[in-house]
């Protein structure tokens, strides 16, 4: 059976057993019955009572009864009201009502939930969010469906907001139905062993299922193995549950390399848990609390073999072989079943196949370990009286255990005595610090553990008996300092923080969790604090343990590794290819067609054919040399191949492995207009086709996995060559030149072009077994051109008119780009709805564009406006995207806008119907323009083929910017005219009419040229006014970007090229050091060292022209040096370089440098620089254009110049040099060499102003005729003038400009 079948078929079955499983249970009984209307008075609590007539017991739905309703008093801090089911019970919704006929009710509120009435946790939906939404008035009832169910006895309601105009009141009801379950107490030393009826047990599929609550975050849930290496073993590992699983390779039997499967966080909670592993073959889901992981197994096997037994609750026996030593299971297992086999109801009726192993009881005992939650870093702390010294030694001792996430917070202080000592206990840098204060300038330390912040619980004792201070971390040897007197508190010890008064320096608020808490070995009891009968507090959540696992599941996309805190998380997205808030946006380019666009040259390049979408990165050789941009992939059979005695029964097989996967290969091939491939081919005595029968002998595979027989330059189906097709074949009987099977060698070379059926993938050779019979062959690269995306437009000229696709698949994250051109004041431009979520783009005025959605936290919406109209009727570029961290919408080049999400509301984007586009689904408020390059996800929407069946829509965008070909080249903007066009090369380092010249400067010793950015208060004064108007969170570093480009020649070193500086003392420096290398200064820390990186370590200063392009995104560093070096290197920060003051070419005489960097800018550039060009600024055009600007400093010689010249006469110098000197002695050499290089100064100085004067004169003589014959002198014009005006605007402008964009036209 075919491999992907297979795999189908067997995901069918575990999903169908699943949904069986589901069904089964679901449709066992109607789960949704009233539970609080039959229960009596005593089954309901609360916090307080305003008055016995708003007590608990009134809060039943539909009461009348007292007050009808329940209110706390108006003192209560923290209100409650609870609710005992009298039994565990299955919970799948609950209902609120204000209090009958009044203005008291509850707008939103918590819902915890606990087997004991003493542990509480709460409950959140499948999307994270705790707060359930309550009522607006007394009356109607507000019903919440659970999006799963719970099995409690107890509940509790926790308002959070009321009616302003009342006070808190609620009615409430319960539905779910009655549960029942099979219970095992296990003692961290006792297992249950199910034993087979016969040595061993072969199974291809399994199912187990359980549920758990644990007080410990190590221990076994089950475990079995085979003699052939099978195993299978579930475990807890630091709180969260771990599958191991092989299937028949002896290989890991006795390694310690066994790798698991992980799912889950904080299950040591003492709550109950599901977990429930469905296996097929090698196909595995492990599922824990509707989370769920699909994998392979390892092993060579189908099936599963255990021998004799399988334990729960530990592994009794561990001397067995092959086995690894763990800690047994101490907590509760329920409705223990595998393979349907109920084992804990087995045990109970004691069958034979139930060994018991220690003290296994079937009641779960009930722990008393009640927690409090510190919930503010700022404000959050609990106050406790220094008890009695606990021995005549005097001093005291505290323990206490906490988990947290947070890397810093106070845990513990206290007032000393002798005065001024003071003692704290605190988190730093995730370890524990102790400070113990003498006076205010001495102090002694100590420090114990490291990541503490895992959270996990740890256990800490201080101890300042017998004349020492002593810090014990979990069971690390202690940590002692020796004290000359006894310490004695003074008032009250402080958890968590301080009072305002209560601490002499504020410091961070512990957030997190504390319980056991003991003073001198006497208990505290929390519930006394809380009623306000011992210490004081602030802002803490009592009886509960409030920490959450952000990072489960991981929304970090592309592989990016999760880093939380109490209340957020943030993505490292080191290594990923990606950046943004979740690791969603590649910082690649899509295409080689985008690469040219940004000015870059042929080499090699990493392309991200999906963008955002799954694929990752590719890497390619994009050729930019000829008419067309050709992308490149190359493989691993570059030689020729010589077959010789190969048959139909024994051929010769090769497959071709591409440097990129098929999934890229496919998208690369789709997003294409042409692809092709060589395949050279010569023969002798070996044909291709069967004369007789005509089946092939020799065919080649395509990347499908289909057989293809007809070969080079011919089309899909017909078995025939090129030579059949251009009729030329050496004898025309046969549609190929090895079918006519002669004794010399012929050929039959082709290039496959039905991009469908490419790359090959494999090719085989039949007939080549006779005497004197061969065949060689070579396979060139998959070669592609043209980016179908890119130029993929349509025109809307009617309001009504939309065009319609499936919904966004766009849950978690989601990203929207287009290019859009207008006259229309305003109109949608997309829009997808569902039940209530929605999310839409539109120019809501003539300078404003719209983004906007729900996800079920209320209308969200970001709009960016523009200092001019965006209905010009030219091209604009819009981007947005949402994730779970923030929104963003981008247009243009205009500074970027921020929306932070909520960190505890809903982050599913739920969409049902279709996307509309260019309009909404009511057919109003359409867009009017052209709409192109329309993006989501990283797929690409073929607008034109949906326009030919859409009326009011047409294909293509009218205008000479709206073709296909690129017209502007190097970030050139494409400007429509009234009789033609004009590229507006302000943001470009290049000029000339389409952006292609060069823009070349030569410097001598003392040239240079400085770009100021802004003066101080005026970049301080916008950089805040962007701080304020754009919301940003702990990854607003990750944004970080820079670009650099330039090409330089030069024969001196050491010498200085480029120098970026900022008022806050950092700097980019690019330098060539005195061996003539390239040397990268990057200065991002005051405090810390630059980060050096020397790319090459071959001397650049050899009169060759180089191309430098350096890209920075975060910590990463991509450097390319020509077309045939790329490096990437990590940064030590990744802080964004603001407050730039200037960047500056060539002698540099001040500044903050390191002694190598001053050496070089001393020494300044001898040279030609051209094209340079600095996020978006160019520098060598601005000193060209605007000689009088204030922002643009020229010091020094300064000629224009043409650095490709200039290099080649130094590189002909240099070797009419050698030839001619080889001879003679060394000062001859010298001399002549001096000698010859004025010579030829002089003639490269005459050659380029002649040049420069012809064209001066041929250009005036053109000018002048075709003023006397066209009007399109009037494009001309309007362009010089657009170019010289926008480049002023620019220099204006651009300090509100970000530079994190990709927009390859303007």
């Amino acid at each position: 059976m075919d491999p992907p079948l297979l795999l189908l078929l067997r995901l069918l079955w575990l999903h169908t057993l699943s949904a069986f499983s589901a069904a089964s249970a679901a449709s066992h009984h109607n789960c949704n019955s009233p539970l609080l209307s039959t229960l009596p008075q005593s089954s309901f609590r609360s916090s307080s009572d305003a008055s016995f007539s708003h007590a608990a017991h009134n809060a039943k739905l539909n009461t009348k009864d007292g007050a009808g309703g329940w209110s706390p008093a108006v003192t209560d801090r923290e209100p409650w009201l609870q609710v005992d089911l009298r039994d565990r019970m299955e919970v799948t919704a609950v209902a609120t009502q204000g209090r009958y006929d009044s203005s008291d009710w509850v707008s939103s509120y918590l819902l915890l939930y606990s087997d004991t009435g003493q542990a509480w946790k709460q409950f959140r939906q499948e999307d994270g969010v705790a707060r359930f939404v309550g009522n607006v008035n007394s009356e109607p009832v507000v019903q919440n469906k659970l999006s799963y169910s719970m099995r409690t006895r107890f509940l509790r309601f926790v308002p959070l907001d009321w009616n302003p105009g009342g006070w808190i009141s609620f009615r409430v009801e319960v539905y779910g139905c009655s549960y029942k379950s099979d219970v095992a107490d296990f003692d961290g030393r006792s297992s249950l062993l199910y034993r087979f009826n016969q040595k061993s047990m072969s199974t291809v599929k399994d199912v187990i299922s359980l549920r758990f609550k644990s007080r410990q975050a190590e221990g076994v849930l089950l475990h079995g193995e085979g003699q052939r290496g099978d195993y299978i073993t579930l475990e807890l590992h630091r709180g969260k549950l771990a599958l191991y699983l092989n299937l028949d390779d002896t290989r890991l039997r006795f390694s310690s390399g066994r790798v698991a499967v992980t799912v889950g966080s904080l299950l040591d909670d003492q709550h109950w848990h599901s977990v429930i592993i469905e296996r097929f073959n090698k196909q595995v889901n492990l599922t824990v609390d509707y989370h769920t992981q699909h994998f392979q197994t390892k092993g060579e096997g189908d099936s599963l073999e255990v021998d004799y037994e399988l334990s729960f609750g530990g592994i009794p026996l561990p001397g067995k072989p092959g086995t690894f030593l763990r800690k047994n299971f101490h907590g509760c297992i329920e409705n223990l079943y595998y393979n349907g086999i109920n084992i804990i109801d087995l045990a109970k009726r004691r069958k034979p196949q139930i060994y018991s192993v220690g003290n296994v009881t079937f009641s779960c005992s009930q722990p008393q370990l009640t927690a409090c939650t510190f919930l503010s870093s700022s404000s959050s702390f609990l106050s406790v009286p220094a008890a009695a010294p606990s021995s005549i030694m005097g001093g005291f001792s505290v323990r206490f255990q906490f988990r947290t996430w947070n890397p810093d917070g106070l845990l513990l202080s206290a007032r000393l005595s002798p005065e001024p000592r003071r003692l704290q206990l605190q988190i730093s840098n995730s370890r524990l610090l102790l400070t113990l204060h003498s006076s205010a300038t001495q102090r002694e330390e100590a420090t114990a553990g490291h990541r503490v912040n895992d959270g996990l619980w740890h256990s800490v004792s201080l101890d300042t008996r017998s004349l020492r201070i002593s810090l014990t971390l979990d069971n690390e040897p202690a940590s002692t300092t020796e004290q000359w007197e006894q310490l004695e508190p003074r008032g009250s010890f402080y958890f968590g923080g301080c009072p305002p008064a209560g601490c002499q320096k504020p410091t961070l608020s512990f957030q997190g969790c504390m319980r056991l808490i003991s003073i001198n070995s006497q208990p505290i009891n929390l519930s006394h604090i809380q009623q306000g009968l011992l210490g004081n507090y602030n802002e803490l959540q009592f009886d509960t343990c409030s920490i959450r696992d952000r990072c489960i599941p991981n929304f970090c996309e592309h592989g990016g590794r999760c880093v939380q805190s109490w209340s957020s998380f943030s993505c490292d997205c080191s290594g990923t290819g990606y950046s943004g808030a979740t690791c969603h946006n590649s910082i690649y380019e899509s295409s080689c067609e985008a690469y040219q666009l940004t000015g870059s040259s042929s080499g090699f390049y990493s392309i991200d054919p999906d963008g955002s979408g799954p694929l990752g990165p590719a890497q390619v050789y994009c050729n930019m040399t000829e008419g067309k941009v050709w992308t490149i992939v190359s493989h691993n059979v570059t030689a020729a191949v010589r077959v010789q005695g190969s048959s139909l029964q024994k051929p010769h097989v090769m497959m071709f492995n591409y440097s990129s996967s098929a999934r890229q290969l496919r998208a690369i091939v789709t997003a294409s207009d042409q692809c092709q491939q060589e395949v050279v081919y010569t023969c002798r005595k070996s044909r291709l086709f069967n004369t007789k029968d005509g089946r092939p002998l020799s065919w080649w595979v395509d990347q499908g996995g289909e057989r293809r027989s007809y070969w080079g330059g011919f089309l899909p189906g017909v078995q025939q060559c090129s030579c059949s097709l251009e009729e030329n074949c050496i004898d025309m009987n046969y549609f190929c030149n090895c079918d006519a099977d002669t004794d010399a060698v012929t050929n039959d070379t082709g290039i496959l072009s039905y991009k469908d059926h490419l790359p090959l993938s494999h090719i085989v050779i039949g007939d080549t077994n006779r005497t004197g019979s061969e065949a060689v062959y070579r396979v060139g690269p998959l070669r592609c051109y043209g980016d179908k995306s890119i130029w993929n437009a349509v025109s809307f000229y009617q309001e009504s008119s939309y065009l319609h696709f499936p919904n966004l698949q766009a849950e978690l994250a989601s990203d929207i780009s287009f290019y859009f051109k207008t006259n229309a004041p305003s109109g949608v431009f997309l829009e997808n709805r569902g039940h209530k979520d929605f999310i839409r783009v539109e120019l809501s005025s003539p300078s404003v564009v719209t983004f906007s959605f729900d996800v079920g936290n209320g209308p969200a919406v970001l709009a960016v406006k523009s200092h001019l109209p965006l209905n010009d009727r030219q091209w604009h570029y819009v981007r947005a995207e949402r994730n779970v961290k923030e929104a963003s919408l981008q247009v243009d080049q205009l500074p970027v806008r921020f929306l932070e999400a909520p960190p505890d509301g809903h982050h599913r984007l739920r969409l049902n119907g279709q996307l509309f586009v260019g309009g909404t689904a009511s057919q109003q408020r359409g867009f009017l323009g052209c709409i192109r390059t329309l993006t989501a996800n990283g797929v690409t929407f073929d607008l034109e083929e949906r326009a030919k069946t859409a009326p009011g829509v047409s294909s293509g965008c009218p205008g000479y910017c709206g073709g296909s070909s690129s017209l502007c080249h190097n970030r050139g903007r494409c400007i429509e005219k009234s009789s033609g066009y004009a590229c507006d090369c302000s943001q470009s380092a290049y000029g000339g009419p389409t952006c292609k010249d060069e823009v070349s400067v030569s410097f001598d010793r003392e040239s240079s040229v400085t770009f100021t950015f802004q003066e101080p208060f005026s970049v301080m004064q916008n950089r805040s006014s962007q701080a304020s108007s754009v919301s940003r969170g702990s990854s607003s570093s990750s944004r970080a970007r820079e670009d650099v480009a330039f090409s330089f020649v030069t024969s001196q070193s050491p010498a200085m090229l480029l120098t970026v500086s900022t008022f806050s003392q950092h700097y980019i420096a690019v330098i060539l050091a005195r061996n003539g290398s390239l040397q990268i200064w990057y200065h991002l820390q005051r405090d810390g060292s630059p980060d050096v990186f020397n790319p090459t370590l071959s001397s650049m200063a050899d009169g060759r022209l180089h191309r430098i392009r350096i890209h920075r995104e975060g910590k990463h560093l991509y450097i390319q040096i020509d077309q045939n070096m790329d490096r990437k290197y990590t940064l030590s920060s990744d802080a964004e370089l603001i407050l730039i003051r200037s960047l500056t070419l060539g002698k540099v005489t001040s500044g903050n440098f390191p002694e190598e960097v001053v050496g070089a800018g001393s020494k300044g550039f001898i040279g030609c620089l051209s094209s340079v060009q600095f996020n978006h600024v160019a520098p060598l055009k601005a000193a060209l254009l605007n000689r009088g600007s204030s922002l643009v400093t020229v010091r020094g010689p300064l000629v224009q110049s043409n650095c490709g010249v200039l290099a080649d006469s130094i590189t002909s110098h240099n070797l009419q040099d050698q030839s001619a000197t080889t001879n003679k002695d060394k000062g001859q050499r010298s001399s002549e060499t001096q000698s010859d290089v004025a010579v030829i100064a002089g003639v490269v100085t005459a050659v380029v102003f002649i040049s420069l004067c012809i064209v001066a004169v041929v250009t005036r003589f053109l000018y002048q005729w075709r003023s006397r014959t066209s009007d399109s002198s009037v494009t001309e014009k309007e362009q010089r003038h657009s170019m010289k005006t926008g480049y002023r605007t620019e220099l204006h402008l651009h300090s509100s400009i970000r530079d994190n964009m990709k927009e390859y036209y303007i």
